[in-house]
């Protein structure tokens, strides 16, 4: 069966998928770490993000159903200044190629610039980003959880 995906934004009943997503996509990441205890701060960082001019696009894909999606990932992207602050897929979707879609339009969304951190220990995400063509820039510490983090950078090409 051939799955079809689109690019469309979300709609307000469908920000409790969003939230879902969110959790589980990191909780099969990190399984340590207690994602369901940060959904308030998600909620509060999103709308806040959102607010400031940041770009949420979101991958969705058709059902069997008329008109029905499936929230599969989300990036939230400022597109002023490139700064992709999330980036979320599900995790029965990891691999599938939703991840590259993702970042993708966020490309085609960003000044020519995409920045973002992520946690040094985080192997499978440094792996993808590394062949979407990101490079190390500097290191930091995620603000929550403390962990280390790398600072990769994309530039498109003239």
């Amino acid at each position: 069966m051939i799955v079809r995906r689109h690019i469309a934004p979300i709609r307000d009943e469908e920000r409790g998928a969003l939230l879902e997503l969110w959790v589980a996509s990191w909780r099969a990441t990190f399984p340590t770490i207690d994602f369901d205890a940060r959904r308030a701060w998600f909620v509060d960082h999103l709308a806040e993000r959102e607010a400031q001019g940041a770009a949420l696009i979101c991958v969705f894909e058709d059902t069997a159903k008329p008109g029905e999606r499936k929230l599969v990932g989300f990036v939230l992207i400022d597109p002023k200044t490139g700064w992709l602050d999330q980036i979320a897929v599900k995790p029965n979707a990891f691999g599938a190629g939703v991840g590259r879609e993702l970042l993708n339009a966020a490309k085609r969304a960003s000044p020519g610039v995409i920045k973002l951190d992520v946690n040094a220990d985080n192997f499978r995400a440094l792996r993808f980003y590394k062949r979407e063509g990101f490079h190390r820039v500097g290191a930091g510490v995620n603000k929550l959880s403390g962990r280390e983090t790398a600072v990769l950078e994309w530039r498109r090409e003239e």
